[in-house]
């Protein structure tokens, strides 16, 4: 669409992972130096939350990227409240067999392969996204298979989740399991300096040669993805789509709080917007865009 009108040489702010267009600011960083940290270390559990949206599946895409040597990885990525039991889950996320349905089975061929995995000098790794998902059951069913006896290192265990996977860890029908995690970080949504860099950073990677957003515009696109990079993906993804269309290839504030007043009005899907945090409510908080502006220009400022 408008990549060649502001001659890219693809697009800036796909919602596809590209390692080509990845930005590592500081929250980033240090959650994959825990990543790093929890896999070179051996560490039992590692943990990693985030707010949707906020990068915790790129960080992983970009770890599985970096892994050497002989490290085996077996990724669950599609948890859900339904799963049944973990194991057969797991063993599939290896390629092993999955189908006995006996219980002891399933168990005895788990421990008999990471029994291989150490005798073969091939350390394991298990990834698991989403794991709020999980509920205490299956994550109490995770610590048990975690302890199955072989030699050091055993299975490492890394957990990706939403907020409320910290919380969750915190109960105290979780203690023991808590107590075992060796690494965890949250990665926050990011600053407006960050927030602008990041935009930046994947406008210069596709070959972006002339300044395209203004100062005002940028708060905006602050202001109406709260520093979530999906979000602002979107939002610049949509910035350019309306400006291509309209024949506009400079972005202003003005031009800038139009489309989102625009696109405020779509309903379920309306930028800007945060998700009510009451119980059983699926009701929306609709922020007025010129609060947020002014708000964002009194509390940060730009070196």
């Amino acid at each position: 669409m408008y990549e060649s009108y502001y001659g890219f040489s693809k697009k800036p702010f796909s919602l596809n992972f590209d390692p080509e267009l990845l930005y590592m600011g500081t929250t980033h960083t240090t959650a994959f130096s825990m990543l790093e940290y929890g896999v070179i270390s051996q560490s039992g559990f590692t943990v990693i939350t985030g707010e949707v949206g906020s990068g915790k599946t790129t960080i992983v895409k970009h770890l599985l990227g970096q892994l050497h040597g002989r490290i085996k990885v077996g990724l669950i990525n599609n948890t859900h409240n339904h799963m049944g039991q973990l194991l057969p889950w797991v063993l599939h996320s290896f390629n092993q067999p999955y189908n006995d349905e006996s219980p002891i089975a399933l168990y005895h061929n788990f421990e008999q392969f990471l029994e291989n995995q150490t005798r073969s000098g091939e350390r394991t790794v298990l990834i698991i996204d989403e794991a709020q998902n999980l509920g205490m059951p299956l994550l109490e069913e995770l610590r048990m298979l975690s302890n199955i006896d072989t030699v050091e290192p055993g299975l490492q265990i890394i957990l990706i989740g939403q907020p409320q996977l910290r919380d969750l860890l915190m109960q105290p029908e979780l203690m023991q399991f808590s107590q075992r995690v060796a690494a965890d970080y949250h990665i926050a949504a990011l600053s407006l300096k960050e927030t602008i860099a990041y935009m930046k950073h994947r406008l210069t990677r596709v070959g972006s040669a002339k300044p395209i957003f203004d100062l005002g515009a940028y708060r905006l696109i602050f202001a109406a993805s709260r520093g979530i990079p999906r979000l602002v993906n979107v939002v610049c993804d949509t910035a350019l789509s309306f400006a291509f269309g309209d024949g506009v290839y400079f972005i202003d504030e003005q031009y800038m709080h139009g489309v989102l007043k625009e696109r405020a009005e779509g309903g379920l899907l309306a930028l800007g917007q945060k998700p009510s945090r009451q119980f059983g409510k699926s009701a929306y908080e609709s922020p007025n865009l010129d609060t947020l502006l002014k708000k964002t220009a009194d509390d940060t400022s730009i070196d």
